[in-house]
C-alpha cells in the first residue's frame, strides 16, 4: 500500500492525477494539500474538493496553504481557464466536504507523525507549501520517503523559453527544495512528461470508461488549444499524471542522479531548471536529485490509461 500526500494546485492535469491516487486500490491518500499556482488559493482548493468529490473521495481531508509564493507577487497562466479545470469546473458537482481546519504545513506534520511508515509526498504545483514544511519542522524529513515532484525543465521551459510554471511561480522555494535540503527527491520534469502526451484516441478511451473519465476528457479542450498556441502541440500533455504514477509505480520511470540548480533572479532566466551534465570527476557542491529523463512511454500511457478506466 503507497501511502501518499498531494501537494497540487488543480489544474487540468492535476486532476487527472488527483483521480488517478484516489481510485488507486493499492493507494492510501493521507490528504491532499492545495497551493497557490494554476491558478489562487480559493480555486484550487474547492477544486481538490470537487475532484474528489467525482471520484467518490470526500473521506480524503483537504488542507489549504499558501496563497502567494515565498518572496514575489502571485503568477498564474490562461493554461487552465478561469476556474481552473478548463471552464469545467462547475459542471462536475460540488463537494459536500469542507476543508480540514489545520493549514497545509501542519495537517503535513500532523499526518506524518501519526505515520509508522514513511509517506511520500507528491508536489505537483509551485514547491511553497513544501518548502514551508522543511525549513519549519526539519524533524519530520525522517518520515518522508521521498518527493516525486513534477517541475522543471532541463532542456527548457513552457512558462518562458527557460522556466517550467512551477518553479517559476516560486523559485526561492525549488531551490530550497531540490538544491538546500536532503530529502530524497524524484524530480519529473518537462523533459519526460512532453514525451508522455496523448491524443484524442486515448482520451476517447478514458471518457467512455467511466463517469469520472468523461468528467476528465471534457476539461481538456482549452487547456489543449491553450498548448496549441503556445508550443504548437494539439495533445494531452497530462503533466502531473506522470508524477503520481511514478508514486504508485516506483521505477516506471528511468533516473539520472544529476546536481540541480535554480535560477532565483529576476532576469530572463527566471525560474530556469540548471542541471550538471557533466559527470565528471569532482565532487558536486550540492546534492544529487534523481531526475526522469527517459521512459517506456508506451508503458506509461497505458499504465495511467488503464488505472483510470478500470472500474475498482
Amino acid at each position: 500500500m503507497r501511502r501518499l500526500i498531494i501537494d497540487t494546485d488543480p489544474g487540468v492535469d492535476d486532476a487527472f492525477a488527483i483521480a488517478l491516487a484516489a481510485r488507486h486500490p493499492d493507494v492510501d491518500l493521507l490528504g491532499v494539500t492545495t497551493v497557490a499556482g494554476n491558478i489562487g488559493i480559493e480555486h484550487t482548493t474547492r477544486n481538490a474538493l470537487n475532484i474528489l468529490s467525482l471520484c467518490g473521495r470526500e473521506d480524503v481531508p483537504v488542507a489549504v496553504g499558501a496563497d502567494k509564493a515565498l518572496c514575489r507577487p502571485p503568477r498564474t497562466d490562461d493554461a487552465h481557464g478561469n476556474d481552473g479545470l478548463g471552464g469545467h469546473g462547475y459542471n462536475i458537482g460540488t463537494s459536500s466536504a469542507s476543508v480540514d481546519p489545520r493549514d497545509a504545513v501542519t495537517f503535513m506534520v500532523d499526518q506524518l507523525s501519526a505515520a509508522t511508515e514513511p509517506v511520500t509526498i507528491v508536489p505537483i504545483g509551485p514547491l511553497t507549501n513544501i518548502a514551508l514544511l522543511l525549513a519549519a519542522h526539519p524533524g519530520i524529513k525522517s518520515k518522508i520517503d521521498r518527493l516525486v515532484i513534477m517541475g522543471g525543465g532541463i532542456s527548457g521551459g513552457n512558462i518562458t523559453s527557460t522556466a517550467e510554471f512551477n518553479v517559476w511561480v516560486d523559485p526561492e522555494a525549488a531551490r530550497r527544495v531540490l538544491v538546500v535540503e536532503d530529502v530524497p527527491v524524484t524530480l519529473v520534469p518537462l523533459d519526460i512528461t512532453m514525451k508522455c502526451a496523448v491524443g484524442d484516441e486515448w482520451l476517447s478511451a478514458v471518457s467512455s470508461a467511466n463517469a469520472v473519465g468523461r468528467e476528465l476528457a471534457a476539461m481538456t479542450p482549452h487547456y489543449r488549444e491553450f498548448y496549441r498556441q503556445e508550443v504548437g502541440r494539439d495533445d494531452f500533455i497530462m503533466h502531473d499524471a506522470i508524477a503520481v504514477a511514478e508514486a504508485i509505480r516506483p521505477g516506471i520511470l528511468k533516473t539520472t542522479p544529476l546536481e540541480l540548480e535554480i535560477d532565483c533572479t529576476d532576469g530572463p532566466g527566471s525560474g530556469a531548471t540548471f542541471a550538471d551534465l557533466r559527470n565528471g570527476l569532482k565532487p558536486p557542491a550540492h546534492r544529487l536529485v534523481d531526475v526522469a529523463l527517459d521512459a517506456d512511454v508506451d508503458e506509461l500511457r497505458a499504465f495511467v490509461r488503464d488505472e483510470l478506466t478500470s472500474r475498482y
